[in-house]
């Protein structure tokens, strides 16, 4: 897939970019619902017969240790990386493609530690990096952007993960880049580990890449993976996708995440996490495996987040497109 990348840099005026940070911290602190309101309302322009590809931007507020992007036309950012000192890093809030409400939640009382879009692993030399994201397990190493503005922009995250003694046992990179190509973000993460010390991953049946959407009791809800099998049928069961579709209130069509395995990763086709409130994702450590020191670790997956019916030929188009991508 050909994008284009366009050199230069908006820059914002320290009166503008303050108003921006208040405006998103604010809205970080509402209620889900609220949230869901405000965040809709500031989108509002958006139609849904505009699906032309719209050329983004990325905004790094270092005080503030976000990384926010826009698309290239709009004041209200689309998606926030929350790069922290003293947590792990997460993706939320993601407004829905077409304008309609949030695709991510964060720490819901069901699972307060799933944070929107984040990468948690299990059994870590014995350590939980999954249910534990604070400074005594997360020591943020670099947050950068790495490409400002364009069809594709992208940025990446570095932190140490820790042990009881605070030593690194192995430095984690997030290389994220996004589009939005007809109505569609697409999400590429490159996952790198780097081990500092020898590492057995004990089998679990969660690790890695993990997506909370919102949900509660009531919505219409559907899982789908890559052989056809839906919700909970598809808990720890091996294919090459899953697709997660939502109907959020104030819907009247569901919002999806579909989350690709790349075909290069190792153990392809992975097992996946699907709860029974949807959270999901695809995950490494179904099987135990090792690492020695100084051996590194990448992995491949992409998210496309899209509005509508789920179309299986559709998704299975989608992922094909993806591993033929090198």
């Amino acid at each position: 897939m050909k994008t284009s990348i366009i050199p230069s840099r908006h820059s914002l005026s320290a009166s503008k970019n303050t108003t921006v940070v208040l405006a998103l911290l604010l809205l970080l602190a509402l209620p889900q619902g609220a949230l869901l309101r405000a965040q809709t309302a500031a989108h509002s322009s958006y139609k849904e017969s505009a699906i032309a590809n719209h050329p983004l931007r990325i905004e790094h507020d270092g005080q503030n240790r976000i990384i926010t992007v826009y698309r290239d036309n709009e004041k209200a950012p689309i998606l926030t990386e929350n790069a922290y000192d003293d947590t792990r890093p997460y993706i939320h809030p993601i407004v829905a493609p077409d304008g309609k409400g949030l695709i991510t939640e964060f720490r819901p009382t069901h699972h307060p530690h799933q944070m929107g879009i984040f990468w948690g692993m299990k059994m870590v030399n014995g350590q939980d990096f999954f249910m534990r994201w604070q400074n005594d397990h997360y020591r943020k190493v670099s947050a950068r952007v790495i490409e400002p503005e364009g069809q594709v922009v992208k940025w990446q995250t570095v932190y140490d993960m820790l042990d009881e003694k605070g030593a690194t046992v192995m430095t984690e990179t997030q290389n994220w880049s996004m589009q939005e190509i007809d109505g569609r973000y697409i999400l590429d993460l490159q996952w790198q580990g780097e081990a500092k010390t020898h590492i057995t991953f004990g089998k679990y049946y969660v690790s890695g890449l993990f997506v909370r959407m919102p949900w509660h009791a009531g919505l219409r809800a559907e899982a789908v993976n890559s052989n056809g099998v839906r919700n909970l049928d598809a808990e720890a069961q091996h294919a090459k996708w899953v697709d997660v579709g939502i109907q959020e209130d104030g819907r009247d069509d569901p919002a999806h995440i579909v989350i690709f395995d790349h075909s290069g990763n190792d153990g392809f086709p992975g097992s996946w996490r699907v709860d029974e409130q949807f959270g999901f994702g695809p995950n490494r450590s179904w099987r135990e495996w090792k690492m020695e020191k100084g051996q590194i670790e990448t992995l491949r997956y992409r998210l496309i987040a899209y509005a509508g019916q789920f179309d299986a030929t559709k998704v299975e188009e989608a992922y094909k497109a993806f591993v033929t991508v090198k």
